[in-house]
C-alpha cells in the first residue's frame, strides 16, 4: 500500500497499525472463535447443569457489561487522555491488562461461571480501553485525504495479525488433540498464547508511536482535577452538539450498524457450532477464512472510500451485511454457510475501517482522544444492544439461533436508513473551524 504522510514517518504508521495486528489474537480467538463457543459449550453448557440458551445468555450478559463499563468511561478517560497527553500511557495499562486476564481465562473450569464471566469483563473492557485510544492517534498520524487509506491499513494488518494467532491456536489444537487432550486442557494454553502474542506484537507500538499531545499545564496534576477536568470537557463537548451536527448524527448511526457486526463478531462461532453442527477446528478455519476476506474487504475498500467517499462506501458495506444475514437465517447447507462467512468478511473489514476514518475525518486535531472517546462510547453500547438482543431472543425461544441472527437485520437496515441524513463535506468543515 502507497502511503505519503508528509511529517510521519512511514515506521510510525507501521507502529500504529501493530497495535491492530497485536490486539485481533484477543478479538478472533477469545471473543469470535474459541472462547465464546467453549464459554457456552463447556463452562456454561449442558454438562455442567445449565439449560439450553442459559450459556449463551450469560456469554452475552458478560460481554455486554464490560461493554457498559466502557461506555461509561470512554468519554471521561478519553478526555483525561487528552488533557494530561496520556494516550500512549492509559494505552499500556490498558494492554497489560487485557493480556493479564486473557491469560488468566484459563483458570476458570466447567461450571465456574462467576469467575469465568469475571475474567472476560475484565479482558474485555481493557480490550476497548485499548481500541479507543489506539484510534485516537489516527488523525494525529493521517493526512484528511488518506485517512481512509490508513485507517484500512491498519484494520487489514490487524485481520493478518488475527490470522496468525488463530493458525498459531489451530496448529497447537491439532497437535494436543492428537495427544489425547481434551478442551479443558488445551484451552488454557491457547488463552496464553494469545496473550503472550498480544503484549509482543503490541511492542512497536509503545517503541515507535509518539504522542503528539500537548499536556495541558494551566491546572496540576491531580487526580481529582483531571476528573473534573475529563468531565468539564465531556460537557461542553455534549453542549456543543449543535457544532458538530454529522458527528453525533453518525455516532447515533454507528450504535444502530455497529449493534449487527458486535452479535456476529461475539456470536458467529456460536451459531457455527449451535446450528450449521461445525466442529471446533471447523470453525476456527472457518473464522481463518473470515479473517482473510476481512483484510481484503478493508484493504480494497478503503481505497475505494477515499475517491467516492466514506458514506458511499459504508452503504455498500451495509447492503452487503443484509444480504449476508439474511442468507446466514435461511441457509441449512455448510457450503452455503462459508459464502455467508466471506461476505461478512469483506463487510466487517470494510464497516469498521470506515467508520473510523469518518470519525477521525470529523474530529478537530486537538480534541482527537475526547472525540474518539464518543466513537467508543457508541461503539459500546452498540456492543451492549446487539449481542444482548441476540441472546435474550435466544433465551426467550429456548435457543432458537435463527431467529435470534435474523433480528440483526433490523439494525443493519436502520444503520443504512440513518447514513441518509449525514453530509460529510459539512462535517469536515466543522472540525476545520474547531482547529
Amino acid at each position: 500500500m502507497s502511503i505519503t504522510t508528509g511529517l510521519v514517518a512511514r515506521r510510525e504508521i507501521w507502529a500504529w497499525a501493530s497495535f491492530d495486528f497485536a490486539n485481533s489474537g484477543y478479538t478472533t480467538v477469545v471473543l469470535t472463535a474459541v472462547y465464546n463457543a467453549y464459554f457456552v459449550a463447556v463452562i456454561a453448557g449442558p454438562a455442567a447443569g445449565f439449560a439450553p440458551g442459559q450459556g449463551t445468555l450469560l456469554w452475552t450478559l458478560a460481554i455486554g457489561t464490560a461493554n457498559g463499563l466502557a461506555l461509561l468511561t470512554a468519554p471521561l478517560l478519553g478526555a483525561l487522555a487528552d488533557h494530561g497527553a496520556h494516550k500512549k500511557r492509559f494505552l499500556l495499562i490498558a494492554t497489560l491488562g487485557c493480556a493479564l486476564f486473557t491469560a488468566a481465562l484459563g483458570l476458570a473450569g466447567p461450571g465456574e461461571v462467576g469467575w469465568a464471566v469475571a475474567l472476560v469483563i475484565g479482558s474485555a473492557f481493557m480490550f476497548a480501553v485499548g481500541e479507543n485510544l489506539i484510534a485516537a492517534f489516527l488523525p494525529e498520524i493521517a493526512p484528511p485525504e488518506q485517512m481512509g487509506r490508513i485507517s484500512a491499513f491498519g484494520w487489514a494488518i490487524g485481520y493478518v495479525g488475527g490470522v496468525l494467532v488463530l493458525g498459531a491456536c489451530l496448529g497447537y489444537l491439532f497437535w494436543a488433540r492428537g495427544a489425547g487432550h481434551g478442551a479443558e486442557q488445551y484451552v488454557p494454553v491457547i488463552l496464553l498464547i494469545v496473550a503472550v502474542c498480544f503484549l509482543a506484537a503490541a511492542l512497536p507500538t509503545f517503541l515507535w508511536l509518539r504522542e503528539r499531545a500537548v499536556p495541558d499545564t494551566l491546572r496540576p496534576e491531580r487526580f481529582v482535577v483531571y476528573f473534573g477536568e475529563g468531565w468539564r470537557r465531556v460537557g461542553r463537548t455534549l453542549h456543543e452538539r449543535h457544532r458538530f451536527r454529522d458527528l453525533f448524527r453518525f455516532l447515533f448511526t454507528l450504535v444502530l450498524y455497529h449493534s449487527g457486526i458486535a452479535t456476529v463478531v461475539v456470536l458467529a462461532a456460536v451459531y457455527a457450532q449451535e446450528v450449521m453442527g461445525f466442529e471446533q477446528s471447523e470453525t476456527i478455519g472457518l473464522i481463518l477464512v473470515v479473517n482473510v476476506t476481512a483484510a481484503v474487504g478493508a484493504f480494497v475498500f478503503g481505497r475505494v472510500q477515499d475517491r467516492l467517499g466514506s458514506l458511499p462506501t459504508l452503504s455498500l458495506t451495509l447492503v452487503i451485511w443484509i444480504a449476508a444475514t439474511v442468507l446466514a437465517y435461511a441457509g441449512t447447507s455448510r457450503a452455503g454457510f462459508w459464502v455467508v462467512a466471506n461476505l461478512v468478511g469483506i463487510a466487517m473489514g470494510a464497516s469498521q475501517s470506515a467508520g473510523r476514518a469518518l470519525i477521525g475525518q470529523f474530529t478537530p486535531p486537538r480534541r482527537t482522544a475526547e472525540f474518539f472517546g464518543l466513537w467508543g462510547l457508541a461503539v459500546k453500547l452498540a456492543a451492549i444492544i446487539g449481542p444482548v438482543s441476540y441472546g435474550v431472543i435466544g433465551y426467550l425461544t429456548g435457543g432458537n439461533h435463527r431467529l435470534a441472527i435474523l433480528s440483526t437485520v433490523t439494525f443493519f437496515v436502520l444503520g443504512l436508513v440513518s447514513l441518509w441524513g449525514i453530509d460529510e463535506q459539512r462535517g469536515r468543515a466543522a472540525a476545520r473551524a474547531d482547529s
